[in-house]
Parts: C-alpha cells; structure tokens; sequence
C-alpha cells in the first residue's frame, strides 16, 4: 500500500465511473446513521406500550443518540484527520452494529437506552469521516454533485426511517428497526474496504483537548437533561415540595459551555491544540450555515418526534400508516433535490437556503392552522410534502455553504462542528418541542376532562395515563369501560398539544431565515 499523503491527495482515487464508488458507499453508510435517529419515532408508542416506557424514556429514547452523537463528533473527527478516515469510518460502522444488537435485543428502558447511547459514539465516529473523505475525494463539479447527494441523503434518510420503523413495529417486530441495522451494515463495510481511499493529514501536531471534550459532552448533557426533564421534575419545585434538578443542571450546563468557549480561545492564543477552531466562524459561509443548520434539525426532528405520537394517539393511524404518510416529506425531498444544482446556480446558495427555511415554516405552520381530530390525510400529506420541499432545498445546500472557504486540510474540524451543530439542534428538537407537546398535553386533558362530567379519581387517572405514554395509551383506554368516555377529550387535548407544537416549530424556522452573516459563493 502505498504511503497515506496529506490532504487533498489521497490513496487510490480513481476515475471513470468508478470515482463514484466511494460516494455510493459513504451515502449508504451515512443513510443508516440518520435513519436511525428517526427510524424509532413511528413505532415509539409500540414501543413505550411493549417495555412500558415513561414520557421522560421516551424522550430520551430519541434524544440520548443525537446528545452522543453531538458531544463525541469534535474529539472522533480529528482522530479522522490524524490517524484515517476510513480506518476511524470502518471502526464507528462495527461498533454501530454491535450496539444495534444490543438496542433491538432489549428486555427493558435502560438497555435500549444504552443501546442507543452507544449507537451514537458509533455514529460519531462515521459521519465526520465520511464527509471528510467526501470533501478530499471529489474536487470540482464531482464535489458540487456528491454535496447535492450527500444533502439528499440527510435529509430524505431523516423522513424514510420512520417508514421502515412503522413496516417493521405493523408487519414484523419493532426490534428489527435495529436488527436490519447488521445485513445493511455488512454491505457498508464491505464497500468501504474495497472502493473508500484512505486519507489523513500527517502535518497535524498529534493529540487532542480532552478537556474540551469533556466540558462540551457534560455542557450538552446538563442542557438536555433540564430540558427533556423538567416535565418530570417540574420547573421549580418537584410534588413533593423539594427544589427541582432542572434550573441547576441548565445553569451548569450554561456555565460549563462558556468555559468551554474560554478553553478554546486561551488554548488558541497560547498556539495548543483546540477541541474547536472558533476562527472558522470568521468564516461568513460557515457562521450563517452552522446557524441554519442548527434550526433546520431543531425543527425537522422535534417534528417528527411528536408527529407520530399525534398521529396514533388521537388520529387512528397505525404504526405504518403513519410511516405511510411521513414517506411524503420524504417524496418532497427527493424530488426538490434533483433540481437543486439548477436552482442554485440560477439564484445561489444562500437564496436556496433561505427558499428552504421559509417552504419548511410553512408546512409547520399549515398543519397548527389546520389539524383537528377528523382532519383528511390528504392535508396532512399536502403541509408535510411541502415541508420536505423545503427540506430538500435548504439540508442539500447547507453542507456546502458551510464548508465552503474551508481549507481542505481542517475539512474533518469543519465536518465534525456543523455535524455537532446539528446533532445538537435535533437533541433539542426533542427535548423543547417534545416537552412543549408533553406539558400542554398534560394541561389540556385535564382542562377537557373537567369540562366533560367525568368524576374527579376517573380524570386523574387518565391524565396520568396520558401524560405518561406522552400520548400512547389513549388507543388503550377505549377498552377499559370506565376511562372509555374520556377518550374524545384526550384526543382533542393531544390534538390541541400537536398544533401548538407544530406551530413553535414553524416559529423557529422562521428564526432561521435571520441567520446573520453571508454565505459567500454558492
């Protein structure tokens, strides 16, 4: 083999045809670790019905891979950098099978949990390498179209997981969500042995900011453990009267990604290495792309974590009706993408963005003005076809106003930063919009049960059951003959919930379209 050379050259590129091998195998790879950070959420109320999973597991379900994910992708994308991408890309794709076993064998929460905690360091490791060898593989327009690809791999992969979640929880078991993580998994690697060049930077100093690392893991960690559990705890004070965790753990949180900011400027100044290169935000295309992309995850995954809930809780739809009608997103996303080169040559990239973030707050927005409990799914599919148009347009174009400016050699710190970046915003999609839906559900079923005539101890147990299945178990009351007359009321309140949500999700969105800076050359 001959010697591994720094960036941009790398070991056997080839050409011809065959120079889209790599991408082939990257876009595959790549498919399995954002499929599985939705694949989950259309068979969540199996799930939460199966291993009888709290409100708070069910957010952590979700939440706990992207947080991982999130923490580990500054440290695991210079390992990439210093010692092989594919070598660090072949390790993540094993150790991400191992921990698929381990989730889909699960007998209780904190297995799958544990699961899906390690799943995430796997995937960690695979997505900055793969984007990294991406972005020192292609050059040119081959860049240009492997970018469009690799964007409409994201953001389609994020909307087909829960379709094959809802097949598998109907037709065969939930567990195989993860189980069918192993054969997929196998023809990566595979690929990867035989078609990915290696590639490293062998100018970097050796080492890395442990330091960093653990402020940033336990910073994110505090954050989304005050956000996702403050329904739990309560805000303030718990039932029982104690002061609540939560305000604490956000202030630490707070306090400990500042010190974080502070480590990296200092260790700049003094010539160390950094867990995180600020002066990449000095860069207009990175500093407006990192922005969008965090609102973009945000809105997309906080979606479609209280969709499904909605869907079967108070709409009727089954496990893979519900995926049925998500595949639309994904329809919309697919179709877009093909014309998005087009598109941005015509209006640039930073237009396309915008286009993006203004389509997707209008599907949002479309489903808090019209879902109610005998809503057609024809509008439902409509708002969300349009929300992944604008998926399509703003995630295909994002990855390449972020990097561009980038010097290919701190391609894999700038692949893993906005990766971190929107990891981040999809751990706090879950945990802000999930937390929305959980406390409003809570408020509004016990606001239309006492509206309803129901006795006292019958509401209290039905609120109860609804706000801890976040939804699920109202399905399950219209068999037990005393909580059956309050399933209209749980319905509309989850409905009620679900609109509210859907419309902070489209607030948010509409944030994105302020994202300062420019974005430099589309």
């Amino acid at each position: 083999m001959a010697s591994v050379q720094s960036l941009p050259e790398v070991e056997g590129r080839s050409g011809g045809n065959r120079r889209w091998l790599p991408l082939i195998t990257l876009a595959l790879g790549t498919s399995l670790v954002i499929m599985d950070a939705t694949v989950v959420n259309v068979a969540l109320p199996v799930v939460i019905d199966d291993l009888r999973l709290g409100a708070s597991s069910a957010q952590w379900l979700n939440a706990v891979y992207s947080l991982v994910f999130a923490s580990l992708m500054l440290t695991v994308g210079r390992f990439g950098d210093l010692y092989g991408r594919r070598r660090l890309f072949v390790a993540g794709l094993v150790l991400f099978m191992a921990a698929s076993v381990i989730a889909g064998a699960a007998g209780g929460p904190g297995q799958l949990i544990g699961g899906r905690l390690v799943q995430g360091i796997g995937a960690a490791m695979i997505l900055p390498s793969a984007l990294s060898t991406l972005n020192a593989t292609f050059t040119g327009r081959d860049r240009a179209i492997a970018f469009a690809t690799w964007g409409a791999t994201i953001g389609g992969m994020a909307a087909v997981g829960p379709l094959i979640g809802g097949w598998l929880a109907t037709e065969a078991s939930w567990r195989w969500a993860f189980w069918l993580n192993i054969p997929v998994g196998l023809a990566v690697l595979a690929g990867a042995l035989g078609t990915i060049p290696e590639s490293r930077d062998s100018t970097l100093p050796r080492g890395v900011d442990l330091g960093g690392a653990v402020l940033a893991t336990l910073g994110m960690l505090a954050v989304v453990f005050g956000l996702i559990e403050g329904q739990h705890f309560g805000w303030w004070r718990q039932e029982s009267g104690a002061l609540s965790p939560v305000l604490p753990a956000l202030g630490v949180g707070a306090v400990l990604l500042l010190g974080l900011v502070f480590r990296q400027r200092s260790r700049a100044r003094a010539g160390r290495i950094v867990l995180v290169d600020l002066t990449l935000f000095r860069l207009p295309g990175f500093r407006y792309g990192t922005a969008a992309a965090l609102v973009v995850a945000l809105g997309e995954f906080g979606l479609l974590f209280t969709l499904p809930l909605l869907l079967q809780g108070a709409l009727g739809y089954s496990a893979l009706g519900t995926g049925v009608l998500i595949l639309v997103l994904a329809t919309g996303t697919f179709l877009i993408s093909a014309a998005t080169p087009q598109l941005t040559r015509r209006f640039g990239a930073r237009a396309i963005v915008r286009a993006g973030l203004a389509l997707e707050a209008a599907g949002a927005g479309g489903l808090a003005l019209t879902l109610r409990v005998d809503v057609p799914g024809a509008v439902i599919a409509a708002w969300l076809f349009t929300y992944g148009v604008g998926v399509g347009l703003a995630t295909a174009q994002l990855t390449r106003v972020i990097l561009t400016g980038v010097n290919p050699a701190d391609s894999g710190q700038a692949s893993g930063l906005q990766t971190t970046i929107r990891q981040l915003g999809a751990a706090l999609g879950v945990a802000l919009l999930g937390g929305l839906l959980l406390g409003t559900l809570a408020a509004g079923t016990r606001t239309a049960l006492a509206e309803s005539g129901i006795r006292p101890t019958v509401r209290e147990e039905v609120v109860a059951l609804v706000r801890g299945s976040a939804g699920a178990a109202i399905p399950r009351l219209a068999a037990d003959p005393d909580l059956a007359p309050a399933v209209p009321a749980a319905e509309r309140a989850l409905v009620r919930a679900g609109r509210f949500t859907a419309g902070a999700a489209s607030g948010v969105l509409l944030l994105g379209l302020l994202a300062p800076g420019r974005p430099g050359p589309g």
